[in-house]
């Protein structure tokens, strides 16, 4: 059990730092070219939906199957898949939008603003998503000091 809790953790750990050097390597760069962000965030969106409809639901479903019964533990976890659905279009609607905000700007001074206000929903949207793999891993570890 041990082992596993260690292989969860550092998974953890190296998504972290995957994510850290994504940031380092953004922050080195001369120019903002648009056309490869998009591209790498349309395939970001791309495998984490993936992974939340393949792997996520399933893993979840599983464990609240085991505590609610199939029927109430498949209901359970579309629910509350939704449910972030909702919550993340409930932050991006009442976080101001800058275009709106400001007035009148270049196209460029736009574009600008425009990319620290998706950088900004990126990285609470990260954030949020971290949570369940932080619960997880102490929950892992709880299970194992219980035993």
């Amino acid at each position: 059990m041990q082992s596993e809790v260690l292989f969860a953790l550092s998974l953890t750990v190296l998504a972290g730092l995957a994510t850290g050097v994504g940031s380092v390597i953004a922050l080195f760069a001369k120019t903002t070219n648009t056309k490869f962000l998009a591209a790498s965030l349309g395939f970001s969106a791309g495998v984490m939906i993936y992974v939340s409809m393949i792997e996520i639901f399933q893993k979840s479903r599983n464990y609240l199957a085991a505590d609610f019964g199939d029927t109430w533990g498949y209901w359970l976890a579309a629910a509350a898949f939704f449910g972030g659905i909702i919550f993340i279009g409930l932050i991006d609607y009442f976080v101001p939008s800058a275009e709106g905000d400001i007035g009148n700007l270049t196209e460029k001074e736009s574009r600008s603003v425009a990319l620290k206000r998706m950088g900004f929903m990126t990285a609470l949207a990260i954030g949020i998503h971290n949570f369940p793999d932080v619960f997880h891993a102490i929950m892992l570890i709880k299970n194992h000091k219980n035993k």
